[in-house]
């Protein structure tokens, strides 16, 4: 039997609204790399032809479009996201490219899925705007979307090495940053086996590659 959710999530975190601005910003900050930089994700989660893929904060949907296309015509791709003006503008890109992807506004604390319905969750710069409770939330929400033997890719900013501080860390001063190893103990504490984690090669940016227990 399969559950679908729906509520207000009891913890909250940051939920940016300047969609139009972020797209921006983000391109500022990769120094025109952001293309490089969603294939270098996808390339981590190993995406196949026809799996069902979920992106978890997706601002404005450039990751889930990118993964749209990495799964073909027999894969399906949602979005969610707490902030309607990322999702609208999400839904706009997702016209203007020409490919079909299913976005929600909805919170990653209580995710609007059944049970078991995707091959791959992803989360991306994300976790830093959530209070630990929230991020355990959201976690044990991943596992319960994602089919046995799915995978989870979680990136976000890590520690600047000795000290040095970069743009992103101005920028993401008020937020902070996540230690992998705490990436790594709140997927755990919700039943999913890190199999991968290290840099990504961009930035202070971090990842770990998760997956759910082949046997529910």
């Amino acid at each position: 039997m399969t559950t679908e959710r729906n509520v207000t999530p009891g913890t909250s975190g940051i939920v940016l609204h300047a969609a139009a601005g972020y797209d921006l910003l983000v391109g500022l900050l990769m120094l025109g790399r952001e293309r490089a930089f969603r294939e270098k994700l996808l390339s981590l989660v190993r995406l196949k032809p026809g799996e069902a893929v979920l992106d978890v904060g997706c601002g404005t949907g450039t990751l889930a479009i990118a993964a749209k296309r990495h799964v073909g015509p027999a894969g399906t791709v949602s979005g969610i996201d707490a902030s309607p003006e990322m999702i609208a503008r999400a839904d706009r890109k997702a016209r203007k490219s020409g490919v079909a992807v299913a976005f929600k506004n909805g919170f990653a604390q209580s995710l609007p899925f059944p049970d078991a319905q995707f091959d791959v969750v992803l989360t991306t710069l994300m976790l830093h705007h959530l209070p630990r409770k929230a991020r355990q939330e959201l976690a044990v929400e991943m596992r319960r979307v994602l089919k046995p033997g799915g995978r989870v890719l979680a990136v976000d900013f890590g520690e600047t090495a000795r000290g040095r501080k970069s743009l992103l860390d101005h920028f993401h001063h008020r937020h902070g940053h996540v230690k992998i190893d705490d990436i790594i103990a709140v997927l755990s504490e919700a039943g999913l086996e890190t199999v991968e984690n290290g840099a990504v090669g961009m930035k202070d940016l971090q990842f770990v590659l998760a997956v759910a227990p082949c046997c529910m």
